[in-house]
């Protein structure tokens, strides 16, 4: 346990350091963590091939429940990161078109993937990460939804797999967007807008926002952090759904998990917004919030596995491409419109 937490911790710091660098920021400090822990995994699994088969298990074992655990901390703490005031200083509208704009994604998404014959654990991650807010909205669906025993390791590799499919795409459709730039026709905060209304991470919005100076930069947070916000609401009413669907006959009242660590995102988040003793310690709790989070991220990664990726990942990957291309231009008529 405790090799583990020193490599993922390390992993972390590493994430966060290289997210501030040119090109390394359009991944963000979180998928850069996932990275490291998928190639840390490759000398561990070296050095373990000649250790007892106890000491391997135990490794995995780790890694499990630091990626569990503290991906519960790192969400909860992440709710400090969102200013309710900012939000709503906005009006109904910016919150308005991300609750239709999150819908409409995750729904698709899943259609999508489904028809493309994706298994409905790895779609509707996969949808999640898509439609809110990339890595995190993986974790923070995964965390709702419970999965049979049999089945944890499978479940696992959804969500690296998810995470790793709305990383790409997000980075990809960031790049499209400020290369379209200069022919869509739209003021800077309009464009911003824009990226803060189809991107995947936060990240992927910061960026294609700041394209556009200023002005671009605060409407990307703005419409990024309204999407955010459904990440709470989204992670309750997914979890019930999925525990209602795989009720079998005879089972009697299934009990709907609560995502309690979703209740504490929202209570951080107004204890941020509106407590000015915690607001002053909201920079390092969002820090803190970002090395638990990169810690669980790595420690995913070190159980990832490749060959799963390689067989059941490809088509996930392509339902999230044709849900980008059509949120990019939802995102395009939305603005264009109401902004």
């Amino acid at each position: 346990m405790l090799l583990v937490a020193l490599v993922t911790c390390a992993a972390s710091i590493i994430g966060s350091l290289m997210a501030g660098l040119p090109v390394f920021s359009l991944f963000g400090a979180l998928i850069i963590a996932l990275i490291i822990g998928m190639l840390v995994q490759i000398p561990m699994r070296a050095w373990l091939a000649h250790a007892a088969a106890k000491r391997a298990e135990g490794i995995g074992n780790a890694a499990a429940l630091i990626s569990n655990k503290l991906l519960r901390l790192g969400i909860i703490l992440l709710g400090f990161k969102l200013n309710l005031d900012v939000l709503f200083a906005t009006g109904v509208k910016t919150i308005a078109v991300a609750a239709i704009i999150v819908t409409l994604t995750i729904t698709v998404t899943y259609l999508i993937a489904r028809t493309l014959g994706v298994d409905e654990h790895l779609a509707i991650l996969t949808a999640g990460g898509t439609g809110i807010c990339g890595a995190a909205a993986v974790m923070g669906l995964s965390g709702s939804i419970t999965m049979p025993k049999t089945e944890e390791k499978r479940g696992r590799d959804d969500e690296v797999m998810a995470v790793a499919t709305v990383a790409v795409m997000g980075t990809v459709f960031a790049l499209a967007e400020i290369a379209l730039r200069p022919f869509l026709g739209l003021s800077d905060a309009q464009f911003g807008t824009m990226g803060g209304a189809s991107l995947h991470e936060i990240a992927h919005a910061v960026a294609v926002g700041g394209s556009a100076g200023d002005a671009g930069m605060d409407a990307a947070i703005i419409m990024k952090l309204s999407r955010v916000l459904m990440l709470a609401p989204t992670a309750m009413i997914i979890g019930a759904w999925w525990a209602r669907r795989h009720t079998q006959p005879g089972d009697g009242p299934r009990k709907v998990p609560i995502p309690w660590f979703m209740l504490g995102f929202l209570v951080a988040s107004v204890a941020g917004t509106y407590l000015p003793v915690v607001a002053q310690f909201t920079d390092i709790l969002v820090k803190a919030a970002y090395l638990v989070l990169g810690m669980a991220m790595a420690a995913l990664g070190m159980n990832v596995d490749f060959k799963a990726i390689a067989s059941r990942g490809r088509m996930a990957v392509l339902a999230s491409f044709f849900a980008s291309i059509l949120l990019a231009g939802g995102a395009f008529l939305a603005v264009t419109l109401l902004f």
